[in-house]
């Protein structure tokens, strides 16, 4: 008995090691899905760590892993833009689904950081930051996308014909003349003309296309470039969306105004589109008539969990009557002529065509590399009808606007045009890096890239010999052409989790070339070159006490190289035209608290030379910029968000947003500027010492409020206000022309440059805007419905006495569209 029982137990034991042996063996399976704030993440790399054993995500987060062994093992969840994240799976249920929660890899500023809140994405950043997210551009139903940037604290916004087709941007009072002191992008690649050498805005993007924008005003602004001095306004587009969605829409409205636009998109296995299409038109925005086209497709193909191909194509078509010559003062005291066209003949054609190639990459946890190629070419051809203030003028068509009875108080049309036909062609290719590390024990964050960029203008200057020809004697003809490198580095250190500090610097080597073929209508050839090389240095930290509140200060060197046409002039010399720089300073607070959000900013930028627009477009009589001397720009600026939806019964939504800035923009250094011109060889001319002069265009005080509420039946209304205050419009700081007519006429020995109602200088008093929006959404059936009311009050001011005469705002204008998703 006693050996039976031995080796029964010895029986036993071999069957009990054998048996935990095989169980130890033996594969398991597990099935789960990876969401990210609440949403299946698709295409994401999912597998065991160390083993070969691995999947991707469905379209919805979802995946099945077979073969996990039972020992201690680890899943491991890797995929681009999320932060890579392991989870113990030995302990786990593996009968059931299990669901995994990963967060985004939230770095430096990328070309898409509109969700999270003002805190949670912008904590690490250090600067001014403003981000609009798809809701509020829905919400707000704007005619043009001034309509959002004047919302955001700093941004100061001019009109031009009232639908936004052309850009006039300022930034804590700089001269807002094109947008030419402000970086403008589309999902990170520059839009201008020509970037370095002609950065004017001549065509601003679509906003009814845009599915958020971000505005940067501080430190990680030395990340992009050329321009470093204002800021950086980047339009965000719209990606393909994960299952099949389309959407139809119309709206109506005064003025002969209609807007049209259908979108699509889909994703087939890993591949994604979307394809946007927009027809807009009206008949008197003003004196303006317009219609454009604008279709825009994008593809996006995730080659694998770590690796995603983009490719991005736009095609722009535009045509308007816009016009130089505005209103002068008699004029517009008089009334009823703010819609008159004075120009009817002139017209402006506007096309353009983009490409854009981008591949994103993630060999390793922490290291993103992006790769961007574009290009883009885009025609500007203006034919506008020469005109004169003196009715003793030559070759006059006999048509006059105005009363004559003032000092260029009439407007006298010639029998000529002058036809400025511009084509412009854009290249450029930029690998960027984005790189997670340790050093001494600290998180570190790189940011490194380079870009080389090529830009050439072709320019003619057509003569025709009576109005609304599109053909004459070709008096000017030439070609500008620009290469652009430049390099970036920055480095965020986290020494805390509460303390990070961020220094980079960023080079721009740019060199121009002017060929002049045909000049004053003869022949030539004139080869001129110049170059500009800079160095662009920028600091900041951030030190946040919670996870709601924080502060951050910065400062960076503002940078924005001279236009190849002034740089270099007519004979071929070098102009010595200074680049236009600054130190710009900063520091604020963010927080995002139960009860508001809020960022309050103060800011100081000091120019050693700002360069000053003398050309047309900017109401001078010259061509072009000059040096214009030192300026300083400070102020603060704050922007709150104060939600209800605490106070108010379930499902119900509202809050209160508030944005106001104050600047104070003057001349800082000696700057004298023409006051009196003499009539007689025994005078000499009088110039004016110009420092303490407000700069142009600068109100002191913009503030903008909205108060919305969205009842749990899905109707909402949005009441918007936007306060301007006042302006001057020239550097003598000219308050009233007729003072200084008054003056010139007593006055027989000079002739005072303020004495001119020609509607060009003057100061433009304060004015206050409100806007209401009313919509419904049947969420069931995908229908919406909205009214808008755009100056609510029918307030009549003057937007803009630029670029010849003064711009009359738009008056009240209703419209109703009708939304199909599907």
């Amino acid at each position: 008995m006693k050996k039976y029982l031995q080796k029964s137990a010895l029986l036993f034991l071999v069957i009990f090691i054998s048996y935990q042996s095989f169980a130890g063996n033996i594969a398991h399976s597990l099935g789960g899905k990876v969401i990210c704030e609440g949403e299946g993440v698709p295409f994401v790399a999912v597998y065991i760590k160390g083993t070969t054993h691995g999947t991707t995500t469905d379209d919805n987060g979802y995946f099945f892993i077979s073969g996990i062994p039972a020992q201690d093992s680890h899943l491991t969840i890797k995929g681009m833009g999320y932060k890579t994240t392991s989870f113990p799976v030995s302990q786990m249920d593996h009968s059931g689904q299990i669901v995994f929660e990963i967060e985004q890899e939230i770095q430096f500023l990328q070309q898409v950081v509109v969700s999270g809140s003002r805190v949670g994405v912008l904590r690490y950043l250090p600067g001014s930051v403003s981000i609009v997210k798809p809701a509020e551009l829905k919400r707000t139903q704007p005619i043009s996308g001034n309509e959002i940037l004047r919302n955001i604290a700093g941004v100061h916004v001019v009109e031009e014909e009232g639908a936004g087709l052309r850009a006039n941007i300022g930034i804590r009072g700089l001269d807002p003349d094109k947008s030419r002191n402000v970086l403008i992008l589309e999902d990170g690649i520059p839009v201008a003309l020509a970037p370095y050498g002609e950065p004017e805005m001549y065509f601003t993007p679509n906003i009814d296309r845009m599915s958020g924008i971000e505005v940067l005003k501080g430190n990680g602004s030395i990340l992009f470039g050329p321009q470093t001095i204002g800021g950086v306004i980047n339009y965000i587009t719209a990606d393909p969306p994960q299952e099949s969605s389309s959407s139809v829409s119309f709206k109506g409205g005064e003025l002969g105004y209609f807007n049209s636009r259908i979108t699509h998109g889909n994703t087939l296995n890993r591949t994604g589109y979307y394809l946007d299409f927009t027809r807009k038109q009206a008949d008197n925005f003003g004196p303006t008539q317009f219609r454009l086209h604008d279709l825009n497709t994008k593809i996006q193909s995730d080659l694998s969990p770590v690796s995603q191909l983009g490719f991005k194509l736009s095609l722009y078509d535009e045509i308007s009557n816009a016009t130089y010559v505005g209103l002068t003062q008699p004029m517009f005291e008089a009334g009823g002529l703010d819609d008159l066209r004075i120009a009817p003949d002139d017209q402006l054609t506007v096309r353009r065509y983009a490409a854009s190639l981008s591949h994103k990459y993630m060999p390793a946890d922490g290291l993103h590399l992006n790769t961007t190629a574009f290009a883009y070419t885009t025609t500007r051809n203006w034919n506008r009808q020469d005109f004169t203030y003196s009715s003793n003028a030559s070759n006059l068509t006999g048509q006059m606007h105005g009363f004559a009875d003032h000092k260029d108080g009439s407007i006298y049309l010639r029998n000529s045009t002058g036809q400025r036909n511009r084509q412009f062609e854009v290249a450029g290719i930029e690998p960027r890096m984005n790189y997670r590390y340790g050093i001494a024990g600290k998180t570190a964050y790189m940011d490194a890239g380079m870009r080389y960029l090529y830009e050439r203008a072709y320019e003619q200057r057509v003569n025709g010999t009576s109005a609304g020809v599109l053909s004459g004697d070709l008096r000017d003809d030439e070609i500008r052409t620009g290469h652009a490198f430049s390099t970036y580095l920055q480095n965020k250190v986290m020494f805390t989790e509460k303390f990070s500090f961020t220094a980079g610097l960023r080079s721009e080597l740019i060199g121009y070339e002017r060929e002049i073929r045909r000049m004053s209508f003869n022949d030539t050839l004139i080869v001129a070159q110049s170059s500009v090389f800079e160095i662009i240095p920028g600091v900041g930290f951030n030190y946040n006490f919670n996870d709601g509140l924080g502060i951050f200060a910065g400062i960076h060197r503002g940078f924005a190289p001279p236009r190849t046409k002034d740089a270099i002039s007519n004979e071929g010399k070098d102009m010595l035209l200074e680049a236009e720089k600054s130190w710009n300073t900063e520091m604020g607070i963010r927080g995002n608290l139960q009860f508001m959000q809020f960022e309050l900013t103060a800011f100081h930028m000091d120019f050693s030379n700002q360069v000053i627009p003398v050309s047309e477009s900017s109401g001078g009589v010259g061509t072009g910029y000059i040096n214009g001397g030192a300026t300083v720009h400070s102020g603060f600026e704050t922007s709150m968000m104060f939600p209800f939806d605490a106070l108010l019964p379930d499902g119900w939504n509202a809050g209160f947003m508030w944005n106001a800035t104050y600047v104070k923009a003057e001349f800082s250094g000696d700057r004298y500027v023409l006051y009196r011109k003499s009539l007689s060889a025994e005078n000499e001319d009088v110039y004016l010492n110009v420092k303490g002069n407000k700069t142009p265009y600068s109100p002191s005080v913009t503030i903008t409020g909205a108060i919305q509420a969205v009842t749990p039946w899905r109707i909402g209304m949005r009441l918007s206000a936007n306060f301007v205050g006042s302006q001057f419009t020239d550097v003598l700081n000219t308050v009233n022309v007729y003072d200084w007519i008054a003056t010139d006429e007593q006055d027989v020995d000079y002739n005072y440059v303020q004495a001119t109602a020609n509607g060009r200088i003057g100061k433009l008093d304060p004015y206050l805007i409100a806007n209401l929006n009313i919509w419904y959404e049947h969420s069931s059936s995908g229908l919406g419905f909205n009214v808008s009311i755009k100056n609510l009050t029918n307030e009549r001011y003057i937007a803009s006495r630029r670029p010849q005469g003064i711009r009359v705002g738009l008056p009240r204008f209703i419209s109703a569209g009708i939304t199909f998703d599907f």
